[in-house]
């Protein structure tokens, strides 16, 4: 009986909570105008080929990013497939790993010492081959120039890929780089304030990310400081995590206009709305 009882007022504080939950999503909806329509907004931009959405899908990359990155060079085209990846963790999920398989090559930089470890052992062939360089530091704006445009296998001058993802001072260090020239920007924003907002975290050297909302900047304030360093906002991953900038001058009619943060936003959603899998997970670099 008492099992019963368990399963009964399980099913009603379900229910209930949906129901009081769906009474104040539309309670708020009338202020928060760009989530009026969740589902058509997401129908718009993946039935329009111009948006990068319906080109999303995971290799390697934390949700639909390896697909979305190949159709932004797709569209442009490469150089010198060279790369710069902050915030790699261990390399195996990263924004970058996908492209080492395709011949790729660049520098991740790692706060982590063990991660970095990690990283020695786990992709020593490309390490080997002087494909990839993997630096231990934590990043500053003041450090970040000697970090990438020092060493053996230093970057200077134009390259095609940079992802900035750690946590924290995302806004500032991209705004400090002077040392190379990217053509395309990946960097993660704070889908937790709308479109239409401006705001950028305090810069903090020692700042750590303690899961709360004070990490990085506004999809806006990405999309003002894009537009600053020459750069044009293209897209959002549908999981509303990272945002795809490409240098002014390359976009032409390639990508969608308005290129603002109030057409190209996508709020977070956890996996994002396109289903998809990778596969078995990853234990090491397994390819050429």
């Amino acid at each position: 009986m008492k099992n019963v009882i368990k399963k009964y007022v399980k099913i009603f504080r379900r229910y209930w909570f949906e129901d009081i939950r769906d009474d104040i999503q539309n309670k708020l909806r009338p202020y928060f105008k760009h989530r009026n329509n969740d589902e058509y907004e997401n129908k718009r931009m993946l039935d329009d080929p111009v948006y990068l959405d319906r080109y999303g899908y995971k290799v390697y990359s934390e949700a639909d990013e390896d697909g979305i990155i190949a159709e932004i060079f797709k569209r442009i085209g490469v150089t010198n497939k060279k790369f710069v990846d902050f915030g790699a963790g261990n390399g195996l999920c990263s924004n970058s790993h996908f492209l080492l398989h395709q011949g790729w090559g660049g520098i991740w930089i790692e706060g982590s010492k063990q991660q970095c470890e990690n990283i020695r052992k786990r992709f020593s062939f490309p390490i080997q081959q002087k494909r990839l360089s993997v630096i231990n530091a934590f990043i500053t704006k003041d450090n970040i120039n000697d970090l990438i445009g020092c060493g053996d296998n230093a970057l200077n001058g134009e390259i095609d890929f940079l992802s900035i993802d750690i946590d924290g001072n995302d806004y500032w260090i991209w705004k400090s780089i002077t040392c190379i020239c990217p053509r395309v920007v990946m960097i993660e924003y704070n889908a937790k304030f709308p479109p239409t907002f401006e705001w950028i975290m305090e810069y903090d050297e020692n700042h750590l990310w303690d899961m709360s909302d004070e990490h990085g900047a506004s999809l806006k304030a990405f999309e003002l400081l894009g537009r600053e360093l020459g750069y044009q906002l293209v897209g959002t991953s549908t999981n509303g995590v990272n945002a795809f900038f490409v240098k002014k001058d390359l976009t032409a009619n390639l990508f969608p206009n308005p290129a603002t943060a109030e057409n190209l936003y996508h709020s977070w959603k956890g996996m994002g709305i396109i289903n998809y899998v990778s596969g078995h997970p990853s234990k090491k670099y397994i390819g050429k």
